[in-house]
């Protein structure tokens, strides 16, 4: 995989994904700062033509700095799980979300809020390409990944484990705040527009909607992400330690 951009590079380099490093024969203070941690890493520094970049990056903004990842590690929904021990799951399960921007955002939300991992579905999902990872601000390089076959046969595996599954939708009574986030959950979110498909909807433990105000009647996936994930948050940290 190739990915492009400051960020997201210098995320991979100390996430130790980095395989190889292109830059423009001019670079800045900025991109020496990632030629200098990856010589640090042991990773191959090549000089190209920006033509070279923007062929590898196919037009995006490459900001003078390309790099080639190692294939990314495919976890099982078990090992999403077995990552919060011996503290309770926090998982984000997606469902639908086919645009590799809002993929991107939605991993950036999970690694600020230290999300225990991200279930995605093999089809009709946004690809983890050079895209996703330049949305993502890098923090794709951290995010723990389980790609399935089936979304609601993985809500069956997350309830098997003890795993809580809580849905987001528009028309559900019950408020994303009233629910507890404290016990170990796995919180639901389907692509704009069609929102969790009827299957997925019938898996989840518990429906919850995020109150609108305005005259728009819903949020991007990865806003909704971040909203539910930080509730989760700020519920934990008020336990008794």
């Amino acid at each position: 995989m190739i990915i492009y951009g400051l960020n997201p590079v210098m995320e991979a380099l100390r996430a130790g994904r980095a395989r190889r490093v292109q830059v423009a024969t001019r670079s800045d203070a900025r991109v020496e700062e990632a030629l200098a941690l990856a010589r640090e890493r042991g990773v191959p520094v090549e000089r190209v033509e920006r033509q070279a970049l923007e062929r590898a990056a196919r037009g995006g903004v490459h900001q003078g700095i390309v790099a080639e990842l190692a294939p990314l590690r495919d976890y099982t929904v078990q090992e999403l799980v077995g990552a919060a021990a011996p503290g309770a799951p926090l998982i984000l399960v997606m469902d639908g979300v086919e645009d590799p921007h809002n993929i991107g955002a939605v991993l950036r939300a999970a690694d600020a809020a230290g999300c225990h991992g991200v279930v995605r579905q093999a089809r009709h999902a946004a690809p983890l390409d050079g895209v996703a990872m330049k949305a993502s601000a890098g923090a794709a390089a951290h995010v723990r990944v389980a790609t399935v076959v089936n979304i609601a046969r993985a809500l069956e595996e997350l309830a098997d484990a003890g795993v809580w599954t809580v849905g987001l939708t528009g028309d559900a009574r019950d408020r994303y705040y009233e629910v507890d986030l404290t016990i170990p959950t796995a919180l639901v979110l389907g692509a704009e527009g069609s929102g969790l498909r009827r299957l997925v909807r019938e898996r989840c433990d518990r429906l919850v909607s995020i109150p609108m105000q305005g005259a728009v009647d819903s949020l991007n996936v990865s806003v909704a992400a971040g909203v539910t994930l930080f509730e989760a948050i700020r519920q934990r940290l008020k336990q008794p330690s």
